[in-house]
């Protein structure tokens, strides 16, 4: 029943690009039609699918990539078949010399494959009503125009869902892998502790794609008029990435001295544990306060605790494997509340220390 439902789910999040796509697959068809002398423009409908495919998910400049992908790969394929023909040892002969033109003009990964996936489709499809050159390029041309004009101008996609969404993705990763750590210190469990490290170890696909969903709608709110005003959100969200990815970076180290700590002799304080949960908590209240600033939130609150509390965890015991851990949780700290400042626009440099000292207690 579950996955029948995230199935449907799944659907519903797709359905309307894919309306979309049609949509410009049929306009891209008739326009070319209306302009060209090929009765059957194919291959303007099929560019503009891959165009509005890949201004969905890449930056728009991978559109136009794929758009003169399938150029060079008709134009190369059109002057080979012309004087070879078409057969199984063509399409063979076609797709080479169209991925070598492409790689000759400097051609990246996608557009050297556009253009020998359509050198292939001309040497396989029957011979067209109308010539291959100049026809067929231009058709793809228009489709990716239409593609680009409907995703840009017409129905632009929303820019800040996959961004928040990826953001959402790093923190909920970062605040599950403190959890873990925060039980194995408490618990002296290296193998729960070694879990939070290997969650914190998997985060840097999420930052990754943090920052390819941000160039992306970036892009999409540059092009697309009706989406301009999504530019605040973005700054926000673009402003808070840099200081994220440094508490991804500490966490991971706060894992690690967190294994060592789990498995010394003696317990940790109970202060330290409870510590890491409080800089979970700020984490939870970062992802709040970029989704929603106007709300405010006990981020800082949360940071101060941790602080305060690693600071009497170590003053208990002076250990150094304690002392690496409240080093970490207290730079974790600083990550979330820098994060928070600058996305609220609050951009005056202070010092660490003078930081965590100013912090609410």
């Amino acid at each position: 029943m579950r996955r029948s439902h995230g199935a449907v789910l799944g659907v519903r999040r797709q359905l309307w690009p894919l309306l979309q796509t049609a949509a410009a697959a049929v306009i891209a068809w008739y326009l070319a039609r209306a302009v060209l002398p090929d009765p059957q423009p194919s291959f303007a409908a099929i560019a503009a699918v891959i165009a509005i495919g890949a201004t969905y998910a890449q930056r728009p400049g991978r559109a136009l990539e794929l758009t003169a992908g399938v150029v060079v790969g008709l134009s190369a394929a059109d002057l080979l078949v012309q004087a070879i023909g078409t057969g199984p040892l063509q399409v063979g002969a076609t797709a080479s010399l169209a991925m070598l033109v492409a790689v000759l003009l400097g051609g990246g990964t996608l557009l050297v494959s556009e253009a020998g996936v359509s050198a292939i489709l001309v040497t396989t499809l029957p011979p067209a009503s109308a010539p291959i050159f100049p026809s067929r390029p231009l058709e793809a041309v228009i489709g990716a125009g239409v593609a680009l004009a409907v995703t840009a101008l017409a129905f632009p996609p929303d820019p800040r869902v996959h961004v928040v969404r990826a953001a959402d993705n790093v923190l909920a990763g970062l605040g599950a892998a403190l959890d873990d750590v925060a039980a194995g210190l408490e618990q002296r469990d290296e193998s729960r502790a070694a879990s939070g490290l290997r969650a914190a170890r998997a985060l840097d696909d999420d930052v990754r794609a943090l920052g390819e969903a941000l160039a992306v709608a970036r892009d999409t709110a540059r092009l697309a008029p009706s989406r301009r005003s999504a530019r605040a959100d973005l700054r926000r969200y673009g402003a808070a990435a840099p200081h994220v990815d440094h508490a991804v970076r500490n966490a991971r180290v706060l894992a690690r001295y967190g294994c060592h700590a789990a498995r010394a002799p003696a317990a940790a304080p109970r202060e330290l544990p409870c510590a890491v949960r409080e800089v979970r908590s700020a984490v939870w209240e970062l992802a709040s306060e970029l989704d929603a600033p106007e709300r405010g939130s006990d981020l800082r609150r949360h940071a101060a605790r941790a602080t305060r509390m690693a600071t009497t965890a170590y003053e208990r015991e002076r250990r150094l494997e304690l002392a690496e851990v409240v080093v970490q949780v207290r730079s974790l700290a600083v990550d979330l509340v820098r994060a928070a400042e600058v996305a609220a626009d609050r951009r005056a440099e202070v010092p660490t220390e003078e930081l965590l000292v100013a912090l609410p207690s």
